[in-house]
């Protein structure tokens, strides 16, 4: 009993003697956690850590379809597997919403946050990829390219509509795809103002996000962006911009030729 005795107040003294040297050392460094919490900014904001997918065709690959095209193709079985290895990784969608709390306020997100978003408005995201979406709870993010709506192989606009109303969110990716960066004055109007208000229209919703094509952007582009009431806008993989975060949030290709444990690994080292 001694002996138990002995070694009780041994750890006590430990345990006493270590939270003791804890607190001294923050009211000797006041700064630490301050300092701690700069380093997880970017702009004066939470730094964007969560993994952006970006898909654009789930379909099998053709006869056609060249080495470089097969990037942005998805296999169906691929995508099926994809999204399989999310949920039993424990992965929760977010929302471009829930992304900005976190960012602008630190407002928590769930466990493994992952983002899904699809660009073009390809049908096959409609036919393919929803009902995946669908079989595990999960969110999409479509940015819709506004003069392909109704013609063949893309989505029409009841399609959109309705991805609106199950919860998912309509983007805007311009008029016709032509690249931000080599706008005229008049091109704003053609390529994100009428879009933009069309897609409100169909949708009876704000329309708060942009995703700029082939993922380029200038200080110029994101002036504009701003200007016309966006909350935020989507890259590709170049930096975050510190200027502007909120407006060069960064996005990764989910790349047709990958595997799931590879698009997993590839989140993880890029995010």
């Amino acid at each position: 009993m001694k002996k138990y005795n002995y070694r009780f107040k041994l750890l006590s003294a430990f345990v006493l003697c270590f939270f003791s040297s804890i607190t001294i050392y923050a009211q000797r460094n006041p700064g630490a956690s301050t300092r701690q919490d700069a380093n997880n900014m970017v702009g004066g904001l939470h730094k964007m850590d969560v993994p952006i997918l970006c898909y654009h065709n789930i379909r099998d690959w053709r006869s056609g379809d060249t080495k470089s095209e097969k990037v942005y193709i998805v296999p169906v079985a691929l995508f099926k597997a994809e999204m399989k290895m999310l949920h039993d990784s424990g992965y929760h969608t977010i929302l471009p919403d829930q992304l900005i709390a976190y960012m602008t306020k630190g407002e928590k997100l769930p466990s493994k946050p992952v983002m899904l978003t699809f660009d073009d408005a390809d049908a096959s995201q409609y036919t393919n990829a929803l009902p995946e979406l669908n079989k595990y709870g999960f969110k999409g993010v479509f940015f819709i390219m506004t003069v392909v709506l109704g013609r063949p192989n893309y989505m029409d606009r009841k399609q959109v509509a309705e991805l609106a109303a199950k919860g998912h969110i309509i983007g805007c990716h311009t008029w016709d795809h032509h690249m931000v960066t080599k706008y005229t004055e008049s091109d704003w109007v053609k390529q994100i103002e009428k879009p933009w208000n069309d897609l409100k229209k169909i949708t009876n919703m704000p329309v708060k996000y942009f995703a700029y094509p082939f993922g380029l952007w200038n200080t110029n582009a994101v002036e504009h962006i701003k200007k016309y009431g966006f909350t935020a806008a989507f890259q590709l993989a170049k930096k975050t911009d510190k200027t502007n975060p909120l407006f060069t949030v960064r996005r990764i290709i989910a790349d047709g030729n990958a595997t799931a444990p590879r698009l997993i690994r590839e989140m993880k080292a890029d995010f």
